[in-house]
């Protein structure tokens, strides 16, 4: 009889045991698959932005106030553009961007801050970029095609350098 309850002890012991593995493997597999916030680049805050004078300012005492950013005008360097984003990263999906501030400070020709401008993720567009590829002028043709058709442009003084 005594057997009987040590096996019985034992049994449900490990039923208990089972059970906990079980729930602890549940736990960590809804935790895994929970989303992960991340936060990219800067933006200064409203009161830091408040320190900005527009017209008295120039790009050293923006500098010096609100820091200088990453990004600035790519062709003419008019303005300064401060961006912050936020991605959600979830499981083996590719990230989406749920948030994004942009802030643009412009200048004038002297120098001076001229605008200061806040965008958000609904303001923005999508802008095609250029790939900057050469595209082949020969289309439909295979390597031996173009090849073997070069054969009769050549000419024997372009070979020779006359």
């Amino acid at each position: 009889m005594a057997d009987f309850r040590m096996a019985r002890s034992v049994l449900s012991t490990s039923r208990a045991a089972r059970k906990g593995w079980l729930m602890l493997a549940l736990v960590a597999s809804v935790a895994a698959c929970s989303p992960v916030i991340r936060n990219h680049g800067y933006v200064p805050t409203e009161q830091e932005l408040a320190l900005v004078e527009i017209g008295t300012d120039t790009r050293e005492t923006v500098g010096e106030k609100i820091g200088r950013p990453t990004t600035s005008g790519l062709l003419n360097d008019v303005g300064w553009f401060y961006v912050q984003s936020q991605y959600r990263h979830f499981g083996p999906r590719a990230p989406q961007e749920i948030q994004r501030q942009v802030l643009a400070v412009t200048f004038n020709e002297a120098g001076t801050v001229e605008n200061i401008a806040s965008y958000g993720l609904d303001d923005g567009k999508v802008v095609q970029i250029s790939r900057r590829v050469t595209e082949p002028n020969v289309k439909g043709l295979s390597f031996i095609q173009q090849l073997l058709g070069s054969f009769g442009r050549l000419q024997a003084g372009d070979l020779l350098g006359e």
